[in-house]
């Protein structure tokens, strides 16, 4: 057909060269290639940006300066230079390059290090592209290689900072928790490969370290990638030494006592050297050998975390070794200090805790070791850890409970030992819980004073005490029945007790002269003169005050002469001794104590008659022990012998039989 071939016998009308089909010149192809190809070794030789031709045999065809610079060589030094001499092989890298070289895949993104020639490591992005010839068959690689050394370097110095206590150098919180959830967790050891299209991880401590950081670890790093990744591999896989279900943990948890004190006393700075000297005196004696950290969470508080603990006696004499380290003075600015440690002690099998619940009971056992009086070592007890947390919940329940509604006021009778009638009775708060039942006042009345949640609900018993008082006086108005309600000492300090005291009483109509108080010589004798000066208050308006519990604190006799007390209410340790002699008549140690203390409650029923003052004893439980009190001129009594508390109606019944008696 016409114009087929029409351009295969074109030739050049100047030198009559034939064309190309495509009507060109072929010295121009020429010209093309060659130019192309200067463009390409001007780029690479040029660039700043470190380049490499591989061969398939691993071998470099050709480096350019930039490359050569970064690992101390000359350009020509490195042709027909084997990578692993430069690179060592890794196998999840290595397996992707054959890959690449094989022409599955036509670039790679890998993380390397490079050893340069002075010995020194340089951190690289490589990225290796896959080079064909014209019939798509492979043919070489070439490497672009960015050196990533510098911002390595900084980025071990975030993750550094991020993971040790600037002013001690110690671990902080941070790579404590890091260790601590390693220890639980078996999957921490191995490191999941990336996905296979990008970046491949390098080394398994690398990854562990970059996932805390986010900022990534190099060559001078390798330290800190190394101190999270040892807990990873100490955890182990399951069932690996050191691993398995019967692996156990511990840890001793310390606090400095009286630290506050010297910073108050020295100031910071003395206080900050101490801390520093304190650290070093730990890591030096206790953070030796593997599955072992110190660390310090903050303030004057350390922990020292065994990953691989031989049981609770390991652990015990661990602590012991602590506090005896620590009680050693310390030279800081030129003077000895001496500082003592409490250490709280948790110790358990990895699968029958979590990380929260093991430092949570570190802390409790820390608590306890200060409470118990300090420098010391305390070892967790679960049942004293029950106990703690249903006191803990008992106080976090009781706002709540008193806005539901789920307190109650039982009485106790107060009778006349002289006629044996009811005088007055004592209101006894009691808690109805919907869950444990009755809770005892000997349980939640401490919590309700360690929390204020005494004022509260002193208001209520107040009120609720007067309104019933109201009641009796309005069925029995001969008897004037008082009530005596108990007063918690931080109702006076917490509340302006006088104000609310006038309130019940004009809200309820109660005359003053029918409400006694009842507070502990304790809190009416300690330092300062509010309580005094309230009392006095309440003196003034009518109320009765009595001294709970007397002879069981301060006894200050001479004090007491000057206080606006009316009634003192006797212990019921005095009463406990007024026996039966022994057996047969015969004189025995226990009739000698009966003997001791009906002289004590004597004399001090003289004591208080001689000063106006009525005498009350409690814990009355049978029929002797009544009378032998009326013989000491005891005034009234209560206790089971009499009635136990109850409901209001209770003491109603009694004084309606009373006056049924007396009619």
């Amino acid at each position: 057909m016409p114009g087929r071939n029409e351009g295969a016998d074109r030739r050049c009308p100047v030198c009559s060269t034939p064309l190309s089909r495509e009507g060109r010149h072929p010295g121009a192809l020429l010209d093309a290639l060659q130019a192309s190809e200067s463009r390409f070794r001007a780029a690479f030789a040029d660039a700043g940006i470190g380049m490499a031709l591989v061969g398939p045999d691993d071998l470099i065809i050709e480096a350019n300066p930039a490359f050569a610079a970064m690992i101390g060589y000359e350009a020509p030094e490195l042709v027909d230079t084997h990578i692993h001499q430069i690179i060592d092989p890794e196998d999840t890298p290595r397996r992707l390059y054959l890959e690449l070289v094989r022409g599955e895949r036509d670039r790679l993104r890998v993380e390397k290090q490079l050893k340069h020639r002075d010995g020194r490591v340089v951190w690289s992005n490589v990225t290796i592209s896959l080079i064909r010839n014209g019939s798509g068959e492979p043919l070489y690689t070439l490497a672009m290689v960015e050196d990533v050394t510098e911002q390595r370097l900084l980025g071990d110095q975030l993750a550094y900072q991020a993971l040790h206590d600037p002013l001690t150098r110690l671990p902080n919180r941070s790579l404590f928790f890091e260790r601590l959830n390693a220890a639980f967790d078996s999957a921490a050891a191995a490191v999941a490969p990336a996905a296979v299209t990008g970046a491949v991880p390098v080394t398994s401590a690398v990854s562990v370290t970059s996932a805390v950081s986010g900022a990534g670890v190099g060559a001078a790093g390798a330290a800190v990638a190394a101190e999270v990744a040892g807990a990873a591999v100490a955890a182990g896989p399951a069932g690996a030494v050191g691993g398995g279900p019967g692996r156990r943990v511990g840890l001793c948890y310390v606090d400095l006592d009286g630290f506050a004190a010297i910073n108050e006393t020295l100031g910071h700075h003395i206080g900050d050297e101490l801390l520093v000297a304190v650290a070093a005196r730990l890591e030096r004696g206790f953070a030796r050998g593997e599955g072992r950290l110190v660390a310090r969470l903050g303030g004057d508080e350390f922990a020292v975390l065994v990953c691989d603990s031989a049981g609770s006696e390991q652990l015990t004499a661990l602590a012991a070794d602590l506090i005896k380290t620590l009680e050693e003075p310390f030279d800081v600015a030129g003077q000895q200090l001496a500082v003592t440690a409490s250490v709280g002690v948790v110790e358990r099998q990895v699968r029958e805790t979590t990380p929260t619940d093991l430092l949570k009971d570190a802390d409790a056992t820390l608590y306890w070791s200060k409470s118990d009086g300090r420098a010391r070592w305390t070892l967790y007890d679960p049942a004293r850890g029950a106990y703690q947390l249903s006191r803990q919940r008992l106080a976090t329940a009781l706002r709540p409970a008193l806005e539901r509604g789920e307190f109650a006021v039982e009485y106790q009778p107060l009778v006349g030992l002289a006629d044996g009638t009811v005088h007055g009775a004592e209101a006894l708060v009691r808690w109805r819980h919907p869950r444990y039942g009755t809770i005892s006042p000997d349980r939640f009345i401490p919590l309700a004073e360690e929390s204020g949640a005494i004022v509260p609900l002193g208001k209520w018993v107040l009120e609720e005490s007067c309104r019933q008082a109201k009641r009796w006086l309005t069925e029995f108005p001969d008897t004037e029945t008082f009530v005596s309600v108990n007063l918690a000492a931080r109702q006076i300090w917490d509340s302006d007790v006088v104000a609310d005291v006038a309130k019940a009483l004009e809200t309820t109509g109660l005359p003053a002269r029918l409400l006694q108080l009842e507070i502990t010589e304790s809190a009416v004798l300690g330092p300062g003169g509010r309580p005094v000066q309230a009392l006095q208050a309440l003196a003034d308006m009518g109320v009765r005050i009595a001294i709970d519990d007397f002879g069981t604190g301060y006894s200050n006799l001479a004090y007491l002469s000057r206080l606006p007390v009316h009634v003192l209410k006797l212990d019921g340790s005095f009463i406990a001794g007024f026996r039966e002699p022994g057996p047969g008549g015969r004189p025995d140690n226990r009739s000698r104590r009966t003997d001791a203390d009906e002289q004590i409650v004597g004399a001090m029923v003289q004591l208080a008659h001689a000063l106006g003052l009525t005498v009350t004893a409690e814990g009355i439980e049978n029929a002797s022990q009544a009378e032998r009190l009326r013989i000491t001129g005891c005034d009234t009594a209560q206790g089971w012998y009499f009635a136990r508390p109850g409901e209001a109606e209770r003491v109603a019944a009694i004084l309606r039989e009373d006056r049924a008696r007396t009619a």
